[in-house]
């Protein structure tokens, strides 16, 4: 029911509370400190969204210190908003879930993957949404690209030595092999290298013709380029912190990384390519993700006006048309499909690889 009132609301036939009278959007984003330029990306993302829709977007400091979750809350109580979006850092979550929870406003999360919180909020019915991948996401990706793409070939699986890339790589070890697929070699290397000629050639040993590295993007890239002197046709699969500066080694071209798209797609992205364009705005970071919030925060005020719904409730198993493609929150409040997708570099940037055809 609530997917076909969306569908009435998309196509005019029922009017959104946004475009309706005004209501207030809480934008919560650090406005200075380390985090300001991401800040500045969610704020550049909700306003471009906003434009056309009678939304009063607030813009809230996001200080990302500990115990500043109740401080933020109030602030966003006073507002009046009928909902938040950004929080950037965990820290502006915790303490300031519940008296959300009293004031019916709803929180989406543009960034924070933790578990722990979400599992907090269902627990304690506090209307909490993810829009970012959770911890598990990333490696439950890499994993299926793996048994989808590479299950007939000879696998690798190295990492830098930090937490994140031994996390990772054990991660995907651990559920390739529940499923009966073992690395011909595992390994560890020393990131931050001028050349990592010797791990190429231990891997050329092991025959290894596909390799997943748990390491930065500049640590990669070394590693692929030192690959097409000494072992040929190696290809090479990363994880998010693939997007990064390309310097002061470029990729290679054809290396692939799981991680998250920077271009609008799905039905919205020629409008929101061109709004982009005429704002002179970079798809970065966290525009898209701001973009998607509000888009479907308005929406949601429509269906939620129209069908006597509270805002969360609307908020679970409807479907949303934004710039990051159709989203849905499961009554899990995750996101319903992982937000993840194999690209692979061709020079200027990530472009989605096409899966085979079954």
């Amino acid at each position: 029911m609530k997917r076909l009132m969306l569908a009435l609301l998309l196509t005019g036939l029922v009017p959104a509370t946004a475009s309706a009278q005004q209501v207030t959007l809480a934008i919560v984003a650090p406005k200075s400190g380390n985090f300001e330029t991401l800040g500045n990306q969610v704020r550049q993302g909700a306003a471009l969204a906003a434009k056309g829709l009678s939304l009063n977007l607030v813009e809230i400091h996001e200080p990302c210190t500990e115990g500043s979750g109740p401080v933020l809350a109030d602030q966003i109580k006073k507002t009046g908003a009928r909902a938040a979006v950004g929080f950037l850092c965990s820290e502006s979550l915790v303490g300031g879930l519940p008296l959300l929870a009293e004031a019916k406003i709803p929180a989406i999360t543009l960034s924070v993957r933790g578990k722990v919180l979400m599992e907090d909020a269902l627990k304690n019915g506090w209307p909490f949404f993810r829009l970012a991948p959770n911890s598990d996401a990333e490696p439950e990706k890499l994993t299926e690209i793996i048994l989808r793409d590479w299950k007939a070939e000879a696998i690798a699986l190295i990492e830098d030595g930090t937490i994140r890339g031994r996390e990772l790589t054990e991660a995907v070890r651990l559920a390739l092999e529940a499923r009966g697929l073992k690395p011909v070699f595992i390994d560890t290397f020393r990131p931050g290298q001028e050349n990592q000629i010797a791990l190429v050639r231990r891997l050329k040993a092991a025959g290894a013709s596909r390799v997943l590295v748990g390491g930065d993007r500049n640590d990669i890239a070394i590693i692929a380029r030192d690959a097409v002197e000494e072992a040929g046709a190696m290809q090479f699969l990363g994880g998010d912190n693939m997007h990064a500066p390309n310097d002061p080694v470029p990729l290679k071209n054809g290396v692939r990384a799981v991680t998250l798209p920077e271009k609008p797609f799905g039905a919205a992205a020629v409008e929101v390519t061109k709004a982009l364009s005429e704002a002179r705005i970079s798809a970065e970071g966290y525009v898209l993700p701001a973009h998607a919030a509000v888009t479907l925060i308005a929406d949601a005020l429509g269906i939620s006006s129209a069908m006597g719904l509270s805002l969360p409730e609307t908020l679970v198993e409807t479907d949303f048309e934004t710039a990051l493609g159709t989203l849905r929150f499961g009554s899990d409040r995750e996101l319903a499909k992982n937000p993840f997708q194999l690209m692979e570099w061709d020079g200027t940037n990530f472009v989605p690889v096409v899966p085979p055809a079954p």
